[in-house]
């Protein structure tokens, strides 16, 4: 299998085009999130759909802090991982 400028283009046409229906969808989402907050609400129900906006709290390490206080600790526990990156500029 070989790769042209043809795959390349197309795959930023599509990539374009991704941008900008994830715009669409962001804007949207936000004038539905502006509603719910006029009518002071965190859920929304339709005949087959249902939406909801409220805080989640999750509890995350904080690893800034973690290695200001205790460096070796974090020393100790960390390991190195790779992975492979796709990019096209």
């Amino acid at each position: 299998m070989s790769i042209n400028e043809m795959d390349i283009k197309e795959l930023r046409e599509l990539k374009r085009k991704a941008e900008e229906l994830q715009a669409q969808i962001d804007g949207i989402q936000d004038t539905i999130k502006a509603e719910m907050t006029d009518r002071c609400t965190d859920t929304l129900t339709g005949s087959d759909w249902k939406i909801t906006w409220k805080a989640v709290t999750s509890h995350r390490l904080d690893t800034a802090a973690l290695k200001k206080a205790k460096p070796e600790l974090v020393a100790m526990f960390t390991k190195a991982s790779t992975s492979l990156r796709f990019t096209l500029a």
